[in-house]
């Protein structure tokens, strides 16, 4: 198991630099850098002063070098300008030539500093992120528990008038995205005369003071739409398990139904859900970005449409690596559960 991870932590780490380094080329792409002067800048910038602008910030650095210099590996750009003054990526204007040091990348816990924000990005993301890590607590709290007793009520008896009626509103949660299922909810809860009084559709005050006035339509939002989807891979699984032929031997030697679902059925047919649950973390982040602009909630996703939309790149690279990092460390947690699960798998 030690080796597995080993390798697995050496594979993630790999996976975590291609796809970084993916993301720093398309948005160092020159059109996107001259925006970023001008929008810095002045939008009359000409062509030689755009190509100085970004010159004095290093930008116009090979990919490579500016990507390394981004991450740590490599000393920070610097230029002495015409008039003494010394610039660069690890110059601080508090600080004395001195005393600059020669590496400032993600390595030394240096993210880079919003153009939007005017604040440090690594404060920003933290805050952010803390803010969605909330929403998404409240949101598998209400999805897990939820989804677990859809399926497993919906599996015991398969082909049942339970069954129909879960399955089909199972289905009907995962076809209806969250675009669709907030803005009913805001329609019928937070603008009609009667719940609109108790529900509010904006999430912003949920920042500070979460309750069940602000905080109840997006967490619902977020969690009905993977409810469906987890209800119905564990209704699959149980289903599957409930006609395999240790179930049916329990059965005949008069073991009671309730036994046989809590004491046999049940920790197998959960081994599949449990891989599917922790997939969602994932597709959180990307849920998190539909509900939190529609709802207002400045967290993470919030965040990461802030810095698309402005163009800023070291926001939106910061951003980058986190969404990756969770999908891959979900992952790797998966697959560790998955063999504590399931004692007939070994890691070869």
């Amino acid at each position: 198991m030690g080796q597995f991870i080993l390798r697995r932590l050496g594979v993630m780490l790999l996976t975590t630099i291609c796809l970084t380094y993916i993301v720093f080329f398309l948005t160092n792409l020159y059109p996107n850098l001259e925006k970023l002067a001008k929008t810095q800048g002045n939008f009359r910038m000409s062509e030689a002063e755009v190509s100085s602008w970004l010159g004095d910030r290093g930008y116009l650095q090979p990919t490579p070098v500016k990507y390394l210099e981004w991450v740590g590996a490599l000393p920070g750009y610097s230029i002495v300008k015409d008039d003494g003054q010394l610039v660069g990526r690890c110059v601080r204007p508090a600080v004395a030539a001195e005393d600059t040091p020669r590496y400032c990348g993600v390595l030394q816990g240096n993210w880079g500093f919003s153009t939007v924000f005017k604040s440090e990005v690594g404060g920003i993301v933290g805050t952010r992120l803390g803010l969605t890590g909330f929403l998404m607590f409240w949101v598998m709290l209400v999805m897990v528990p939820g989804a677990l007793i859809v399926g497993v009520l919906a599996g015991m008896r398969e082909g049942s008038r339970t069954d129909r009626t879960l399955s089909t509103t199972s289905i009907a949660f995962t076809a209806t995205p969250e675009y669709v299922s907030g803005v009913v909810f805001i329609a019928l809860f937070a603008s009609s005369a009667g719940f609109g009084r108790i529900f509010k559709g904006s999430a912003t005050s949920a920042m500070e003071d979460a309750n069940l006035e602000n905080f109840l339509l997006p967490v619902l939002t977020i969690a009905l739409y993977g409810l469906g989807y987890i209800a119905r891979m564990t209704r699959a699984s149980m289903s599957e398990v409930m006609t395999a032929q240790y179930i049916r031997t329990a059965r005949l030697k008069g073991v009671s139904f309730r036994n046989i679902v809590m004491k046999h059925a049940l920790r197998n047919a959960l081994i599949a859900p449990f891989t599917v649950i922790m997939l969602q973390f994932p597709w959180l982040l990307n849920g998190v970005v539909i509900v939190e602009t529609l709802f207002n909630y400045k967290g993470f996703g919030w965040l990461l449409v802030q810095a698309a939309g402005n163009n800023d790149i070291d926001l939106l690279l910061a951003c980058s690596v986190v969404a990756v990092i969770v999908v891959l460390v979900t992952q790797l947690i998966s697959d560790i559960g998955y063999v504590f699960l399931n004692p007939r798998i070994r890691v070869s």
